[in-house]
């Protein structure tokens, strides 16, 4: 995963020497990783005949991955449903609609991988347990958060909505790590810049 997102677009022959590890077990690692939304492939334009390689990529908006914007309705809809269970549950009116379906997004891909999330909305803080993986990597810990971080800015890109990724620390407490989100703001048009023709 952390050369998809590393290098956009390498083949499968080129993952699989930076992983260090055999072609064929590449390719079921990458069909695993497409089937959960994580990655897309695209075939690759090489100017000769015959059948195109693919390009892996990592899914960071709607449209790239059936299985990611099918993960993605499904929160969307279970968030909605809770909400009307739960209505203290809903924290609409104090972040927005568009961010709290983002929130929706991004919890069930934290609990899909076993981190737990408990939601401070107030406050834009999101407390998790350290991940699974972090034990059974005795080098390069650090890059295993670079990896989750990542997929976690993917992951609230997929929906519309103001929210991103201002930190993620890693072990604040023994048994926590801590994500930080913020707003993004309001980008005011530029008025040097004439505005953009819209394509045909």
């Amino acid at each position: 995963m952390r050369a998809v997102q590393d290098e956009p677009g390498q083949k499968l022959e080129e993952l699989a020497a930076q992983a260090e590890i055999h072609i064929n077990t590449a390719r079921d690692h990458l069909r695993v990783l497409e089937e959960e939304g994580l990655v897309a492939s695209r075939p690759l334009a090489t100017g000769t005949r015959g059948r195109p390689p693919a390009g892996f990529y990592p899914v960071c908006g709607p449209g790239m991955n059936p299985s990611a914007d099918e993960r993605v309705m499904a929160s969307l809809s279970r968030g909605d449903m809770l909400r009307r269970l739960y209505p203290s549950l809903d924290r609409s009116s104090v972040i927005g609609e568009e961010a709290q379906h983002q929130i929706d997004t991004l919890v069930a891909h934290l609990e899909d991988v076993g981190l737990e999330p408990d939601l401070d909305l107030d406050r834009l803080e999101v407390t998790v347990v350290p991940c699974p993986e972090y034990d059974l990597c005795d080098e390069n810990r650090a890059s295993i958060c670079d990896v989750h971080e990542r997929l976690i800015r993917d992951q609230l890109s997929q929906v519309s909505g103001p929210l991103e990724v201002e930190q993620l620390e890693p072990f604040v407490t023994p048994d926590e790590c801590r994500l930080t989100l913020s707003m993004r703001k309001q980008r005011l048009p530029n008025p040097a810049m004439p505005p953009r023709k819209q394509q045909r």
